[in-house]
């Protein structure tokens, strides 16, 4: 299998290297064209290549759609440019060396160029050359190179709306951070590209000038060759070396002329999904009214004596035709049937209005999981348009509860709500208001941490995230609030702190079972074997979600899936209820859960439950009759006690109990105390030293 592959693979190798080698390959041709000399014979092979190159290049510019398809028309342009000067420089090698012998010494493309298209008259040729310059050098080139130029200009011009549009779609969770790197490059390369066009048009304006001067001197030089170096007299010299340079500036020049107008065509065309063909026929054909009238001016021109009539009235007749033609197949495509409702036929814009006053599916809004409304006074904060901070800090935020509780939470649909108070922000989570404050975004908040000194001059308020007191101040008053130990914060880090709290303790709801196939996907991706035989075989979709639901909704990370998924494949086939498989995945990322709230490895200070409290809850668990009423109330006044000593002593809120009892405990106590963390004993490492800082139905 793997020569197979290996044979698999040969082709796609040989295609890189033949690619890879083919621009230092066509440079080395041009450099040992312009440094050796060359027969006849491959003169006519390479202005034949010219021709067909040029032929190809302006093909391709037709038939593309897109500016960007064609990325590497500038770098084309350059080496085009080289060949054609190398060309110049080896075939006036070869005329002025043996020009004397006869009107093939430059070979039979030359030849041809220089007898049959001016008929062996150097005069005519040098006419037709100059005109074929003119066209190519004042007309193309220049136009083409005036379209880069601008177009270079207003493209830069556009790049910061077309970067804050793509941030904005992205905010606005229309695209994801793929398709917005995406249209970043893009925007990106289409600068270049016009920069790139500026500049190589000048090859083309460059090419038109050396080929005026490569001419004179070819001209002077054979003159002067043929008539001192081999004794001919001015007449014969003329028509011999003149003749061949007419003919070697020709079939540079022809070339030169098609590769200009590829450019022009390039710079030219407005993107869209048609190429540049398409474009010509479509809008030039369109309107059968301006055939018409075309062919009424020239059927009366060509009633005049004297006129070419003849030509003119058969002109006249094919546009009419045209006309009738093309206006058969507009009323055909015009053509609606009849609809359903009242057999309603005829015209396109009243059926389009009619199809717009028809509801559809595109017409039902579905909630957005989590959305952020602001007043009019906090639009700056969350414009791009107008460097909001809060745009980034929201990336950051998604970004860092990813890589810390393990799955990415939706995106966050921003909007401005009017009927909300200037300086007012909500937060929702499937329309449903989770959390809201005010923020002032010229000012700066001052929070008390419990141990600042001093009061400050503002507007007293409070920390919409934790409820802390708080004070907007001033600009001038950040530094002194900050000596008093007050933490000073913006007002965008306001709403963004607010913002990732409620997704913390939103956590377990947003995650749905389309973020559980999306996790899935990608575990799969990374450790196929780990899930292969996992769902369905022994675990449906469901029961995953919810074990990943309860994990998340006691603040559990679910990053490690490796262990979850190893937990799950040893005990989903003889366990089905989601509570107790999630009470054994527990266990298996006890050292997580250990660490998470008692880092390094010293002393855990926990609260424990009283042994003769413990015995009666083991008692009411076994029997399933649940707590009486003054047990769980007793209960649940102590626990706040315990948490608040907790609190003072700086230990974590947890209280660590005997495994059968967690889940009962904390379903109970966590409904009145969401900060509370019940542990199970089985979920503690062995080897760490446990202390009881406080008990639970103890004597108190």
């Amino acid at each position: 299998m793997a020569n197979l592959a290996t044979k698999l693979r040969l082709p796609n190798f040989k295609e890189t290297q033949w690619q890879v080698l083919a621009g230092p390959i066509l440079i080395m041709l041009i450099l040992a064209m312009m440094v050796l000399p060359l027969p006849a014979f491959m003169l006519d092979l390479f202005f034949t290549f010219n021709i067909v190159l040029s032929l190809m290049i302006l093909m391709v510019a037709m038939f593309t759609q897109r500016t960007l398809d064609f990325a590497a028309f500038p770098t084309i342009l350059l080496f085009s440019t080289l060949l054609r000067l190398a060309l110049n420089v080896a075939s006036t090698r070869i005329v002025l060396m043996e020009g004397h012998t006869g009107s093939d010494a430059a070979g039979h493309v030359v030849e041809a160029f220089g007898h049959f298209l001016v008929g062996g008259n150097f005069a005519i040729g040098i006419v037709v050359f100059a005109i074929l310059v003119v066209i190519n050098f004042m007309v193309i080139t220049k136009g083409a190179g005036r379209i880069a130029e601008v177009g270079a200009r207003f493209t830069l011009d556009g790049m910061p709306g077309k970067q804050m549009a793509i941030d904005a779609d992205l905010n606005a969770g229309l695209i994801g951070e793929e398709e917005a790197k995406r249209r970043r490059c893009e925007v990106t390369q289409e600068s270049d590209f016009y920069g790139s066009m500026d500049g190589a048009s000048k090859f083309v304006r460059g090419d038109a000038i050396a080929g005026i001067l490569i001419l004179v001197i070819e001209m002077i030089g054979g003159l002067l060759v043929g008539m001192l170096s081999h004794g001919m007299a001015f007449g014969e010299a003329g028509q011999a070396y003149v003749l061949l340079a007419v003919g070697d500036g020709l079939v540079a020049q022809i070339p030169a002329l098609i590769i200009s107008t590829a450019a022009g065509v390039i710079v030219t065309r407005v993107a869209n999904e048609q190429d540049v063909g398409e474009q010509m026929f479509s809008q030039l054909f369109k309107n059968p009214k301006v055939m018409v009238l075309a062919a009424a001016v020239l059927g009366l021109l060509g009633l005049i004596p004297g006129m070419p009539n003849f030509v003119f009235l058969l002109f006249t007749l094919g546009l009419l035709a045209l006309a009738w033609y093309m206006r058969g197949e507009n009323a055909q495509g015009g053509k609606t049937p009849g609809s359903a409702a009242g057999g309603i036929d005829g015209d396109p814009v009243r059926k389009e209005s009619l199809q717009a006053a028809e509801a559809t599916w595109q017409d039902v809004q579905f909630e957005d999981m989590l959305g952020l409304e602001v007043g009019y006074r906090l639009i700056p904060m969350v414009d791009g348009a107008q460097s909001g901070e809060l745009l980034g800090r929201i990336r950051g935020i998604r970004k860092k509860f990813a890589q810390d509780m393990g799955f990415l939470p939706p995106v966050v649909h921003i909007r401005d709500n009017l009927d909300l108070p200037p300086t007012h922000y909500r937060i929702l989570m499937k329309g449903v208001e989770i959390g809201s404050g005010e923020t002032q975004p010229e000012r700066w908040m001052a929070i008390n941490p419990g141990n600042a000194v001093g009061e400050l001059n503002g507007q007293p308020c409070q920390e919409p995230a934790f409820g802390l007191e708080a004070v907007w101040i001033d600009e001038v008053l950040r530094e002194q609030a900050q000596v008093q130990g007050y933490t000073v914060v913006d007002a965008s880090t306001v709403m963004a702190t607010h913002l990732n709290h409620l997704i913390a303790m939103n956590a377990s709801d947003l995650f749905g079972r389309q973020e559980t196939q999306q996790l899935l996907d990608r575990i799969t991706k990374d450790m196929p074997k780990l899930t292969e035989d996992l769902i369905p075989g022994s675990i449906s979709l469901t029961v995953l979600h919810k074990v990943l639901q309860n994990l998340l909704s006691e603040r559990v990370s679910i990053r490690d899936m490796r262990s979850i998924i190893e937990a799950l494949a040893e005990h989903a086939p003889g366990q089905t209820d989601p509570d107790e498989l999630t009470a054994l995945v527990r266990v298996k990322l006890g050292r997580a859960i250990t660490h998470q709230w008692f880092p390094g490895s010293g002393e855990m200070q926990v609260i424990g439950l009283d042994v003769g409290l413990e015995r009666i809850l083991m008692q009411a668990s076994q029997s399933g009759s649940g707590l009486e009423p003054g047990i769980a109330e007793n209960l649940m006044i102590q626990t706040e006690r315990a948490l608040q000593r907790q609190e003072a002593m700086g230990a974590p809120p947890v209280l660590l109990v005997n495994h059968v009892l967690r889940l009962m405990l904390s379903r109970f106590l966590r409904r009145a105390l969401p900060q509370l963390v019940v542990m199970s004993n089985m979920e503690i490492a062995n080897h760490r030293p446990i202390r009881m800082s406080a008990i639970v139905g103890g004597q108190q």
